[in-house]
């Protein structure tokens, strides 16, 4: 795991997923709990937050996460 934390291009993607999902998600919760003013959120502004910033933080996340993954096998193989 700390590996992947080195990688640059996983950061980048974890530092997306985290500012672009975390103000959906946190409208959901707590909405489910009942902490939101309205019980059914209709959140626009944080859906399309969430909506431009899915691929490219999975993407960034995948990257990262191969170059790790490629990196261990050239110096396990060595």
């Amino acid at each position: 795991m700390k590996a992947l934390w080195s990688n640059r291009l996983f950061k980048i993607g974890a530092i997306i997923a985290v500012l672009g999902w975390t103000p959906l998600l946190a409208i959901i919760l707590l909405a489910a709990i009942g902490l939101w003013p309205d019980p059914n959120p209709n959140p626009i502004g944080p859906g399309l937050l969430f909506f431009f910033t899915f691929w490219p933080a999975v993407i960034c996340l995948g990257i990262g996460a191969l170059q790790v993954w490629r990196r261990r096998g050239q110096r396990g193989g060595a």
